[in-house]
């Protein structure tokens, strides 16, 4: 069995629903990968960008169908909704208010059991587990983590839990960027561009704020840095994105249409001043947040069982602030206007930006599902809310409208802290349909920025700093890596394994040959993922091995460049990675010591060279 030529075995179950999949896409992924960048990522782009259109419009579906069944039929209670989607008021009072603290602990228990049964990366706030993908493996975002993250999210925040959708959202459309990487065997540089640009059009879609989701996708991957290379894909799946998804649910920006005009400087002080409080109340979202995360982690109780904690103390704290409650967005555009924000009593308006950082802490912090993104806009919103309410009538020229500090404050608090201060002010600006006051808020967005970035604090802890702490960005300076191709330098394929193989099996094969792994081969001889021995301990024997295998390994064609095989092999568990040819066929594997040995050879005939040449012009 040790050789590719070995007797066909039936394939598994699992294998041969994929079969048509990896048959197709094989070629496809060939001919995508001998296009130019701006054809591919057009392509690509739309691609992605309509798959990100249709996950959003099915999650705020499914968003919307649990809140008003779980907060409006089983609670007795309605929140209200941001102008662009109806404008709904809130239940006057709690009808039932001892149903409060059950569904929205209810809802956490199901979610927690549901994540934490089938897919546990679908824990906590989506958008840094995608951002962690891109940097460490970005093809193996798994299809059943998107479901749960959905299914789980919409159950969480539709039940009352403190979280926003864009995590959910954005975890979507990254997961299909994950699923392209693998079917067409894109390179890793491509792979974390697909996952990124996931990221910001989904985001930008369900926001519908296209130009802030592409710019985010280019921005929140690092903290001190931006990925340019992902500007392009982002911009055309956003817009498709966006299109689809606005087709559906409208085009009016979620906070309708604020008008404002800048017209005093005197307001570029107060907007300073105010940015000081954004930035200080930025690093306590993230210190409170992550804080609370770290004193449920240190609980006895099963991480399924968690949220449901969590819930129950939301739920309590939403009868008496319901402005904790669920996505908030509606108390947002309540305080866009003075009558709204003056309607409501100032302690609330004071206290709800940090009682809505300990209920997120709680939602999310515990292991719930949903994002942190909406909250941070929430918080934000209620600060300069809070602002504007107590310097009223106190600061000269303050003006006579909420607006622009509740816009300006959504901007500094979260685009801070979540280390994307241009895109998170470009969002803000789309959403609340007011593109003016980007100027007066570049001075509270720069000051809140310059605070936050003393140290180390984020929202997003998987957010490296910047591009050279990345494997592939270091590998750049060495210049023949990036001549020489992987199929110089790859080894001969000492063991394979058949679909039909058993535990067994596979385990004996894999003794004969003396190697940790091999790649697994369907009943048609194509790539189907890696099988490593340390997964088949403690197996039944007579167990499948296909059950063992990661179908999401990361693979390379042979006419590829060391570089890329070197970025490859630094996402890489197993320490070398399977090299196929256009039909996904196995032609050899690729490990360190192969790129070592073929770059010593490459670099002692470039001396050998060199010296002729000497020598012939002496």
């Amino acid at each position: 069995m040790a050789a590719l030529s070995r007797r066909e075995l039936p394939a598994a179950p699992w294998l041969g629903t994929g079969r048509f999949l990896r048959r197709h896409s094989a070629n496809l992924g060939a001919r995508l990968n001998r296009l130019s960048y701006l054809r591919r990522w057009i392509i690509l782009g739309v691609t992605i960008g309509a798959i990100a259109g249709l996950g959003a419009i099915t999650f705020y579906s499914a968003l919307s169908m649990a809140t008003h069944l779980l907060l409006g039929t089983i609670g007795g209670w309605r929140p209200p909704a941001p102008a662009g989607e109806g404008g709904g008021l809130a239940s006057g009072h709690f009808t039932r208010p001892w149903a409060i603290p059950l569904v929205v602990g209810g809802g956490a228990l199901v979610a927690g059991l549901l994540v934490f049964s089938i897919a546990p990366e679908a824990e906590g706030h989506g958008t840094d587990a995608a951002i962690h993908a891109v940097h460490h493996n970005p093809r193996g975002i798994r299809f059943r983590a998107v479901i749960v993250k959905l299914v789980a999210s919409a159950i969480t925040i539709g039940s009352g839990g403190s979280g926003g959708r864009e995590g959910p959202t954005g975890q979507i459309s990254a997961g299909f960027g994950s699923l392209l990487a693998r079917l067409l065997d894109l390179s890793p540089a491509d792979a974390r561009i697909a996952v990124s640009t996931g990221i910001g059009s989904g985001i930008g879609a369900i926001f519908r704020a296209p130009l802030g989701g592409a710019v985010l996708a280019s921005e929140i991957v690092y903290r001190e840095d931006v990925d340019p290379t992902v500007l392009v894909p982002a911009f055309v799946a956003s817009i498709v994105a966006y299109a689809i998804f606005s087709g559906v649910e409208g085009f009016v920006p979620v906070f309708g249409v604020t008008a404002y005009t800048f017209k005093s400087p005197y307001q570029l002080g107060w907007f300073a001043l105010l940015g000081v409080v954004c930035g200080i109340v930025g690093l306590l979202y993230a210190k409170g947040f992550y804080g609370i995360a770290g004193l449920f982690s240190r609980l006895s109780l099963p991480r399924g069982l968690r949220p449901a904690l969590g819930g129950l103390l939301v739920g309590l704290i939403g009868l008496m602030i319901p402005e904790t409650l669920g996505t908030g967005y509606g108390y947002v555009q309540r305080v866009l206007t003075a009558h709204g924000l003056l309607g409501l009593p100032l302690w609330t308006v004071l206290v709800v930006p940090f009682v809505r950082i300990i209920a997120t802490g709680l939602s999310i912090g515990s292991g719930g599902s949903g994002g942190i993104f909406g909250p941070g806009l929430v918080i934000g919103a209620f600060l300069g809310a809070a602002f504007w309410r107590v310097f009223l009538g106190v600061l000269p020229a303050l003006g006579d409208h909420p607006a622009p500090y509740v816009i300006i404050a959504m901007m500094a608090c979260f685009g801070s802290i979540a280390r994307a201060p241009l895109a998170v002010m470009l969002m803000v600006a789309e959403m609340t349909g007011n593109l003016s006051v980007l100027g007066p808020a570049m001075v509270a967005v720069g000051i809140a920025t310059l605070i936050v970035s003393r140290g180390d604090d984020t929202i997003y802890r998987s957010q490296p700093r910047n591009r050279s702490e990345i494997t592939a960005a270091r590998n750049a300076p060495i210049p023949l890596l990036t001549t020489l191709p992987v199929r110089n330098a790859m080894g001969t394929v000492r063991c394979t394994l058949g679909a039909g193989d058993d535990v067994a099996t596979a385990r004996r094969h894999l003794s004969e040959q003396a190697v940790r792994g091999a790649p697994l081969l369907d009943d048609e001889q194509r790539f189907a993922g890696t099988i490593e021995g340390f997964r088949l301990n403690g197996a039944n024997g007579e167990d499948p091995a296909a059950r063992y295998a990661d179908a999401t390994a990361q693979t390379l064609r042979g006419d590829a460049t060391l570089e890329v095989g070197l970025d490859a092999l630094a996402t890489s568990v197993a320490g070398w990675v399977t090299v196929v040819d256009d039909e996904r066929r196995v032609i050899g594997t690729l490990s360190l010591s192969d790129v070592n040995t073929a770059y010593r050879a490459a670099l002692r005939l470039e001396v050998a060279v060199g010296e002729v040449m000497l020598s012939e012009s002496a």
